[in-house]
This record gives structure tokens, sequence and C-alpha cells, in this order.
């Protein structure tokens, strides 16, 4: 007696409709997304372009998968967008990867964090793309509560692209701004106490440049404009001292499903844009 396999299921005719449009529509959307970078290029890029990567774990859930898969989806995202980056000539980004509060998670998320953390500094330490184009990669943020190995991995990408003279990529890992701003207070006040200068003497010195030296990120342009996805309207922190004249913009989607095309939208809004800085 023959054995017959089952019957394939055939997609339903709505997603095949989806499939057909999408199909259709492809070559508009390739030329749709030449013409904005056209567009884009003609303008002023910003110099410092800061990104908050939010809504890996509810894109992975809208799939059907478990919430931290959704991280690996996030991670290639990254990869893809510093392509974009690199390809406008944005002289400086920084990624806001993981904050202080994100350690209150689950601790099987946390470890699962920890431990892509680790794969991706070693991955990206070897990849080609980081050497051609001369990245040069800076971890910022709070690291006292990261494992070993991940302080490990994370020492060796910096060594790695140390000497490069290209984009500089910094890297928010246990990252909030209020802590930020803290331990630069604290770093200014224990070199007030090393040098016998007095609360006083301090207090009527001090001045906004005493701060913004002092932080992670001294030495580097304050953000120019910021992007968050996932449709959050907030900054949770981020860069809290440096973007108080950045420029904001909120994108609905999830960072996984943020395209090349949105990228280019949002650098053209930033670009019509009038920046006046208070004045």
């Amino acid at each position: 007696m023959a054995v017959t396999s089952p019957p394939i299921p055939r997609p339903s005719l709505r997603r095949q409709l989806v499939h057909l449009a999408e199909a259709l529509l492809r070559p508009l959307y390739w030329w749709y997304e030449r013409r904005i970078k056209a567009e884009v290029c003609r303008g002023q890029v910003p110099r410092h372009l800061g990104l908050i990567l939010d809504g890996n774990r509810r894109f992975a859930r809208e799939l059907g998968l478990p919430g931290h898969m959704g991280h690996e989806f996030g991670v290639q995202k990254a990869y893809e967008v510093l392509e974009w980056c690199l390809e406008l000539g944005i002289p400086t980004v920084t990624i806001w990867v993981f904050s202080t509060d994100n350690f209150s998670r689950s601790p099987a998320e946390v470890e699962t964090l920890m431990g892509l953390f680790v794969r991706e500094a070693e991955r990206m330490a070897q990849d080609p793309r980081i050497h051609a184009h001369r990245v040069r990669v800076r971890v910022i943020g709070r690291h006292d509560r990261f494992p070993p190995k991940v302080l490990e991995a994370l020492e060796r990408l910096e060594r790695s692209t140390a000497h490069h003279s290209g984009m500089l990529l910094q890297i928010a890992m246990g990252y909030g701004g209020r802590e930020e701003i803290v331990d630069a207070v604290k770093r200014l006040l224990k070199e007030a106490a090393e040098t016998g200068k007095s609360p006083e003497e301090l207090a009527a010195e001090l001045d906004i440049g005493h701060i913004s030296e002092r932080l992670y990120t001294a030495g580097v342009p304050d953000p120019d404009f910021i992007i968050r996805t996932s449709g959050e309207i907030r900054l949770s922190g981020f860069l809290l001292w440096q973007s108080a004249y950045s420029e904001y913009y909120f994108f609905d989607a999830f960072w996984p499903a943020f395209r090349k095309v949105d990228f280019l939208r949002a650098v053209r809004d930033y670009q019509k844009r009038e920046r006046r800085f208070g004045r």
C-alpha cells in the first residue's frame, strides 16, 4: 500500500496577494529610496547621530517568537544602520544598546544579553568592514556590574580599533544619563579634593564646561540628531546633558523593522529643520 505525503498547505489568497503586491512595488520602492538618498546627499548630514534601539522584544513577540529572540534581529539591524551611516559620511554615531535600568530584567534575559555582547564584540573586532572604514569603537557607561568576560571582550574591541581615524562609533552599555552626570560630578569633586581645593572654591568657578569635560563623551560633539524607534516619545535619559539642543525624530516601527528608506526620510526631515540653539 503506497504511503502518500500529506498535502502541502497553500498560502491563503490574502497572503498570495500581499506577496504579489510586494513584488510589483519592489522596483518603485528601489527607485524611491535612491531618489531620497540623492536628495539627502545634497544636504548637510548630522555630525553626531544618536540612536535609541527600541522595540526588539515586541518585534519578536509580534512574530510569535520569544521576546529575547528580538535581540538577534536588533543586532543585525544595527549593522545595517551602521552601513547606512557610513554611506552618508556621518562622523560620529552613538547607539544605546543596554541601559542601567535593563539590569532589572529577568536574570535569564540579562544573561542572554551578556552572552550576546561577548559574541558581537568579538565579531566586530574582526569585522573587515569595521577595519576597511577605519571605524573607531568606544564603549561608554557604567561597567562595574558586567561580568569579566564581557569587559574583556569590550576592551579587546576598543583596542583593535583604537588606531582608526574614521567614524567614531560609541556604544552605550550600562548607560544612564543621570548616572553619567553623577559620575562627572564625582570626578570633579575628587579632582578638587586631590588638589586641595575647597568646596567653596570649586562652587565659585564651576561652569558648564567643568561638567562637559568629565562626561563619558568628553571631547565628542553633542548629538545633532537623535532617532528613537518603537513609537515611544521620550529620551529615557539618553545623552541627557548632551542633547539640550538636539533635534529628535520618533519613529513608530520597532527597531528591527526600521528600513533604509525610513532612515533616509529621518535624515531628510532633520535637514529641513532650522536649528537656532535658543537664539
